[in-house]
């Protein structure tokens, strides 16, 4: 049986550490504040924003939502993230996306001051973190992942790291943050060639595909630790969620593996208000 590596312990031991931190900051006269920018009421965004407020809250920082209809135009959009860009008292802002097709999420996405991009929706933002820049804050669930790897001690150096997925939101900022700490890092996708020989070859599997249970017991093999970042509608399961990874073959043959849901994606609110928080050090220092 396999070791199961449990989100909540990591944002717990996170949640401590930022406490902490904010109580410095308050000694400061200086309060955290994290800013919202929802557009219409998906229910997924719904959901994210109600954790994350509840995480602020639990650290001792704030929040603010920003809400706008989902017909909102352009350039009433623009100007308003541009509105809380410029708000003094925001220190990172979280913008849920995709935006409604009507509206140029590219050009928005870049009017978000990289000093307050703490998830990583601007292409200067990215640039930070593809050029090692520390100021620069990478998404937050890559981001949870590295901070799974490193509470379970688990060795990133020299090691085989198969990462299955390309997006700009987990797969190729994840890889990044591995070869910062010297992993040998292979990206695959949906596309590659004998996928299910190439990810036994690593000794850190990570599953950002987005593709329910498609990592099945022909991907793996004993003593491989296997970290499951998907989150998908279990087509077995009505109204239940499960992960890239078939967790029933794949449990019993591999040495160490994340649970979905009670995995990364629980840790991922809590590295949201610590970026926040950073942020807000930077721009106090």
């Amino acid at each position: 049986m396999a070791e199961r590596l449990k989100g909540k312990p990591v944002a717990d031991a996170i949640k401590e550490e930022l406490t902490k931190k904010v109580e410095a900051l308050k000694g400061r006269n200086i309060v955290p504040k994290l800013g919202i920018v929802r557009v219409g009421a998906r229910p997924d965004d719904l959901f994210y924003e109600g954790g994350a407020k509840k995480t602020c809250t639990a650290v001792g920082m704030e929040s603010e939502v920003f809400e706008y209809p989902e017909d909102i135009d352009q350039a009433a959009f623009e100007k308003a993230i541009t509105d809380v860009g410029a708000k003094k008292d925001i220190n990172g802002i979280l913008m849920f996306s995709p935006l409604p097709k009507h509206l140029d999420e590219r050009k928005i996405r870049s009017l978000i001051p990289v000093a307050k991009d703490v998830d990583c929706l601007s292409l200067g933002g990215a640039a930070k973190v593809f050029t090692d820049d520390p100021t620069g804050f990478p998404p937050c669930t890559p981001t949870a992942c590295m901070d799974m790897i490193h509470y379970y001690n688990i060795p990133i150096k020299g090691k085989k790291c198969v990462v299955v997925g390309r997006s700009l939101v987990v797969g190729k900022p994840l890889a990044m943050l591995l070869l910062r700490e010297h992993g040998t890092v292979t990206i695959c996708h949906s596309r590659t060639e004998n996928l299910p020989e190439v990810c036994k070859e690593a000794e850190i599997l990570i599953a950002a595909v987005g593709r329910a249970k498609m990592i099945n017991a022909d991907y793996v093999k004993e003593g491989q630790i296997v970290i499951d970042v998907g989150i998908n509608a279990d087509p077995d399961n009505p109204g239940k969620y499960c992960g890239d990874v078939n967790y029933a073959e794949v449990e019993p043959i591999v040495e160490r593996i994340s649970p979905v849901p009670a995995g990364v994606g629980s840790v991922t609110t809590s590295v949201l208000c610590k970026q926040t928080i950073m942020a807000c050090e930077m721009q106090n220092a």
